[in-house]
């Protein structure tokens, strides 16, 4: 791929882009004057075809900082190889105290995973996983815990490349 950079990162070239919104804090800042409030919104992007991205945006105003987040995700996207709709193997990811456990799943059981998690599986374009988080529900961590078991996968190919096999022996072999 010529759009493949360093630890799965693709540019963003696509423009069907779809967005969720995951979390919207209203934080607040005191100052001499009083308390002067903003907005921080946590959110996904992917094109439900293996790529997705998260970001962070914080603005004064609600549709700023959801659009500065889409911007910011729009720069973290990644590519996650689907096999059958569904991940190619067991994976854990963790990302500070933020820990989720994903794995492959049968066709017709749907995204089995909560909150944070679910978004990110969805917009990756994963039909079919059974994932846990088990550490902190934070969003922040659970959304960058899953992210972080998504770069770890690696695809039938990429594994028979590896071995120096064909693609048919890591699966019977």
């Amino acid at each position: 791929m010529a759009n493949k950079r360093k630890n799965n990162r693709v540019k963003p070239t696509e423009t069907d882009l779809k967005e969720k919104l995951v979390t919207l804090n209203r934080v607040a800042k005191v100052t001499k004057g009083g308390r002067t409030f903003s907005f921080s919104a946590i959110v996904v992007v992917g094109d439900g075809n293996g790529t997705v991205g998260h970001g962070l945006g914080k603005a004064r105003e609600v549709s700023s900082a959801i659009a500065k987040a889409v911007d910011d995700a729009k720069k973290s996207l990644i590519k996650v190889p689907i096999y059958k709709g569904t991940i190619p193997h067991e994976q854990l990811g963790k990302y500070g105290a933020g820990k989720v456990l994903v794995r492959p799943a049968a066709d017709g059981t749907g995204v089995i995973a909560g909150g944070a998690m679910r978004a990110v599986l969805e917009m990756a374009g994963v039909h079919n996983v059974l994932a846990k988080s088990q550490g902190s529900s934070n969003p922040h961590n659970v959304i960058k815990a899953t992210i972080d078991a998504l770069t770890k996968l690696r695809s039938a190919q990429t594994v028979a490349q590896h071995r120096g096999i064909t693609v048919d022996k890591v699966f019977n072999g």
